[in-house]
């Protein structure tokens, strides 16, 4: 005869004595999921969600964060738990490669930013620099151009060529996305700011930024922390996006990914130094709290 009961007679019988219920009811708490697993379960897949659906680029501080602005109650130590369970975790960035090549000989505009990166608001600083991406067809350039206070990529552009055009394209979109906004800088109150590459230096560029009223800066040769903003943002760029998807074939490959990853980053991308929001939306509240309603009279 099988079954549980003979087992626990001979168990009974050499001095062990377990009744069959005392075996049925740890069987049935075996078989009931205790409160923590059951919400442990249900966090693993929110966790694995914002992991999956920001680059997989997310260590356990931005996942927490995103969960609770998602209204999802979580501790930060439960995140970085459930993170080693699942065996996922950020990324970790690289170290910079350089890109520009200074041009001594050219005339070079002040550093009127004297690394200072806290804009008031707006359009008041937007810095610039370009990085290369290795690929089957060739290298390609991505220039970015970043408004540092709310840290969002106002423009960019892609070429396999590093000559002027390259950052000229950056700006024109910076420029086109400010207005499209129905935000435009106003001129006089915008400085560009770069570092001494041949690019940033040109005569037309120079010329450019005159025409539109912009004032040029440059920061120190050689010196990281002029610039170190932009070297953050390329930076994220390439560990979040080009490193990851290894290897690139062509220039329309990185460009759509690079249009992609743009929209996320200043979209939905949470950072850090700007309150764990987005970009966009840390501008939208600005705009919200600083733009006076207009008061309408009556005779």
């Amino acid at each position: 005869m099988g079954g549980v009961e003979p087992i626990c007679r001979t168990l009974t019988e050499h001095d062990c004595k377990i009744a069959p219920s005392t075996y049925y009811a740890h069987k049935k708490r075996l078989a009931v999921p205790s409160a923590r697993t059951v919400r442990d379960t249900e966090l693993k897949k929110l966790v694995r969600q914002v992991h999956t659906d920001n680059y997989r680029v997310y260590g356990a501080r931005k996942i927490w964060r995103e969960l609770n602005r998602q209204g999802h109650a979580v501790a930060r130590c439960t995140v970085e738990r459930l993170m080693r369970e699942l065996g996922i975790a950020g990324a970790v960035r690289g170290r910079k490669v350089i890109t520009t090549i200074p041009d001594h000989q050219a005339e070079r505009a002040p550093d009127r930013v004297d690394r200072d990166f806290v804009a008031s608001a707006p359009n008041r600083c937007w810095i610039a620099d370009f990085t290369h991406v290795a690929t089957w067809a060739g290298v390609v350039y991505v220039a970015f151009v970043v408004d540092t206070f709310s840290r969002r990529i106002v423009g960019w552009s892609d070429a396999t060529s590093k000559e002027t055009q390259l950052v000229l394209d950056a700006l024109e979109m910076a420029l086109w996305q400010r207005d499209r906004d129905e935000h435009p800088y106003v001129r006089s109150e915008l400085i560009h700011h770069s570092d001494a590459g041949s690019q940033y230096t040109s005569f037309r560029l120079a010329e450019h930024l005159d025409a539109a009223g912009i004032a040029a800066s440059i920061g120190s040769v050689g010196d990281a922390y002029d610039n170190a903003l932009m070297e953050s943002t390329i930076g994220l760029f390439k560990t979040e996006l080009i490193k990851p998807r290894q290897p690139w074939k062509t220039l329309s490959q990185v460009e759509l990914a690079t249009a992609e990853w743009v929209d996320w980053y200043c979209h939905r991308r949470l950072h850090g130094e700007i309150g764990h929001v987005p970009p966009v939306e840390y501008e939208t509240n600005y705009y919200l709290t600083t733009t006076k309603p207009q008061v309408t009279t009556t005779d």
